[in-house]
């Protein structure tokens, strides 16, 4: 049991501090475990106390996994010694993210043999951040001196201590500790001839009469021989009396660089043969005017030799735009302010802009302050990462723009980025997807072979195309057309590019042209016989009548090719009312339903048995919009079929309508005591030309055109009959709002 609980007049305490106060034990029977930890270890470990006591998750499986058999050493020996804990290193955190923590906890050992260790968890990992960026500082500090060929020295006056580089000891051939020791006599080294100008200009800078000395002099190497040091120096501390505490500075080997060369009017001519051979445009300009040009500053600004920049101003070659921060940078040169490199524009003799990358520092030219500016013709580096930020944004916004669903996927098929078109298609965001393999979102389960095949033949770096399905996050199926292509680097495939195109519509319309042409192939040959079966028979009865010695009443034949006639007239309606209903528009305007049923029923009092018919209706008075044409359509079809096939072993046939309307949607109950629909046939009689009943010689297309109209004006439409009892259609057709409505005329 835990020694550390809430009634400890201490515990308010520990829940409040910023650090994880923990105790653990390890128990003599061998088991270990956390028995109090304080709430604030859901910061540190994003669980909360309540989890980490529970005992399912082990002491380890916290410790990043590079840090564990380190700290698996460690412990053992905790154990075994019964020590305190003094640990430091990565702790993985419930959400997946890194930290450093600090444990320190002191051990207490049982009479039982249990080990108690009580202590906090803290946070280091904006130390950790610190030390780390103070590494790569002093890291780039050491590259950067060695780049430039620099020994550097820091000297601590109160401590009489020299921090050095590794370059000086290389410049000179003195061991490091050596040179350090000697720092305080390093004028014993120096040439005799030299020692009192090094002496002089320490001596006025220390003064405060300069911002830092500069001075050239022959040191004498370990093997005896001499070697001309360029030395640079400042003081970088003083106490508040002027006490000088800390100084630092540079030394550069002078033999390799040449600069005694570059500073001297004697040498000039070794100096300008250097300056040639640079691949570097180099200037000295005094008072804001050109002096000295080596060829390849001439080459830089267009220039067709050296000579024809000199006397030019400076800033007459600098772009407007940076006119100001150059001015800035030679006033700040001239006091001896240090110009970083900087980038700048500059215009050519031919007018042309470039870029370039410029340093300058202070320089003496024929006894007379000077600037030496040292220029790098960058254009064509800058212009080819600009083109390449180009091509950056421009795949960005073509990637993210895209209307298909764009994927890119790292080299073992995770998922990186995906555009809008993908998450509108599939219903998955950047979040939920983002590290995860693609294939457990989208792939069905009876693809999952095909997903992982695609992806290795894409990293077998195939292009791939292939239509197949996949899932969106509502569960729905989709067609697709799916493209993958290899991203490649140096011939090794780093990553996927995935496209998808959403074919579902065009599947769908697919799939109704093909029902169509079934439809028209069915219509042409239906349309072609029940043409002419009506038409052969009047044929029939026209050369019946015209054979001698027929003495048949022709007033029969002309009775009966009336009836074909009406037959072929109402076979003929019914397939223009088809075309009709596939062509028109949807005209929405308001219908009085009252007034079109019994219209309907007026409309159909020529078939025979019609007037036997009787009629109950319910009709709403609630205002209805919708397709006028289409509506009478659907009753004078559902009428004329009541009627045609009528039960006639019943002494009376009856039709029901009921109409029910509200705002939103009409409900319309159409029911007659006919024949009715076997349940075999009560899934064809929809179809086009199918007749469920030789009852009656119509076209078959009358529920045909009925069920299209429904689903033109957006409706749905159910059927339940019993042979025998009669047949019960329900109808529920949307209300179209007033705004679609045209207004009623009346």
């Amino acid at each position: 049991m835990s020694s550390i609980s809430s009634g400890n007049a201490i515990y308010p305490i520990l829940e409040k501090l910023p650090v994880a106060v923990f105790e653990y034990t390890y128990f003599a029977e061998g088991r270990n475990d956390f028995t109090y930890i304080s709430p604030y270890c859901e910061v540190l470990f994003g669980l909360t106390s309540e989890t980490m006591l529970e005992g399912s998750l082990s002491l380890f499986s916290f410790i990043h996994p590079e840090e564990r058999p380190s700290f698996l050493l460690k412990y053992e020996k905790w154990i075994s010694n019964a020590e305190n804990i003094e640990w430091e290193g990565r702790v993985l955190q419930a959400t997946g993210n890194i930290i450093w923590v600090n444990a320190k906890a002191n051990a207490s050992k049982l009479d039982n043999g249990s080990i108690v260790w009580r202590g906090v968890f803290t946070d280091v990992s904006a130390r950790k951040q610190a030390e780390q960026n103070m590494a790569e500082a002093n890291q780039r500090l050491e590259l950067a001196a060695r780049g430039s060929d620099l020994g550097i020295w820091d000297y601590h006056v109160k401590t009489n201590r020299t921090f050095i580089n590794d370059r000086w000891p290389e410049i000179v051939g003195y061991p490091k500790e050596e040179l350090e020791e000697m720092f305080n006599h390093c004028e014993d080294f120096i040439h005799p001839d030299d020692k009192p100008g090094y002496v002089a200009s320490i001596e006025k800078h220390l003064a405060g009469s300069s911002e830092y000395y500069e001075t050239v002099y022959r040191f004498q190497l370990s093997n005896g021989g001499w070697k001309w040091i360029l030395e640079r120096g400042q003081v970088i501390e003083r106490d508040l009396t002027g006490t000088v505490l800390r100084t630092a500075g540079t030394l550069q080997d002078f033999d390799q660089r040449k600069i005694e060369d570059q500073i001297t009017v004697e040498k000039e001519g070794r100096y300008r043969n250097l300056l040639e051979s640079l691949p570097l445009g180099v200037g000295i300009h005094q008072n804001g005017i050109l002096v000295y040009a080596n060829s390849r500053a001439a080459a830089i600004m267009g220039a067709s030799s050296p000579e024809e920049l000199l006397g030019k101003k400076v800033l007459d070659l600098v772009h407007p735009d940076y006119r100001v921060l150059a001015l800035e940078r030679v006033k700040g040169l001239l006091n001896g302010i240090p110009a970083p490199v900087v980038q700048e524009k500059f215009i050519r003799l031919d007018g042309k802009e470039i870029i370039v990358e410029t340093s300058a520092f202070p320089f003496s030219y024929k006894d007379k302050p000077a600037i030496q500016l040292i220029i790098k013709d960058i254009t064509e580096e800058f212009e080819s990462k600009r083109a390449i930020r180009k091509s950056e944004t421009l795949f960005t916004q073509l990637f993210h723009n895209s209307p298909f669903g764009k994927v890119m996927l790292d080299e073992k098929g995770k998922v990186l980025l995906v555009n809008q078109g993908f998450e509108k298609m599939f219903g998955f965001t950047q979040n939920n997807l983002t590290g995860k393999s693609l294939n457990e979102f989208i792939v069905p389960l009876d693809l999952k072979e095909e997903g992982n095949d695609l992806d290795s033949l894409i990293s077998a770096k195939q292009r791939a195309r292939i239509e197949s399905f996949r899932v969106r996050k509502d569960g729905r199926k989709i067609s697709v057309i799916i493209y993958g292509v290899p991203i490649l680097m140096e011939d090794k495939t780093i990553g996927i590019f995935g496209s998808y195109v959403d074919i579902s519509e065009q599947k769908g319309i697919e799939a109704e042209l093909k029902v169509r042409n079934e439809e028209l192939d069915n219509f042409v040959y239906k349309v072609s016989h029940d043409l002419r079966a009506p038409l052969s028979s009047v044929l029939g009865l026209v050369n019946l009548a015209t054979l001698e010695g027929n003495d048949d009443n022709l007033a029969d034949y002309v009775k009966i090719i009336g009836q074909k006639i009406k037959q072929l007239d109402n076979f003929i309606s019914d397939v223009l009312s088809h075309s009709k209903n596939l062509k028109l528009d949807v005209k929405i305007e308001k219908i009085d339903l009252q007034v079109l049923i019994e219209n309907s029923f007026r409309d159909l009092d020529y078939l025979k048995g019609a007037d036997t018919i009787i009629k109950h209706l319910d009709i709403s008075s609630e205002a209805f919009f919708s397709d006028k044409w289409r509506i009478g359509e659907i009753f004078r079809n559902l009428i004329s079929n009541s009627i045609k096939y009528r039960d006639f072993e019943k002494p009376n046939a009856e039709i029901s309508i009921k109409v029910q309307t509200n705002p939103d949607r009409a409900i319309i109950t159409f029911s007659d005591n006919g024949i009715g629909i076997s349940v075999a046939d009560q899934n064809k009689v929809f179809d086009m030309f199918y007749r469920a009943s030789v009852q009656s010689d119509g076209s078959g297309l009358g529920l045909y055109i009925v069920k299209n109209a429904i689903e033109k004006i957006g409706g749905l439409l159910k059927v339940t009959s019993q042979l025998g009892k009669g047949t019960t259609f329900e109808l529920k057709l949307p209300n179209h709002t007033f705004a679609t409505a045209i207004p009623d005329k009346k």
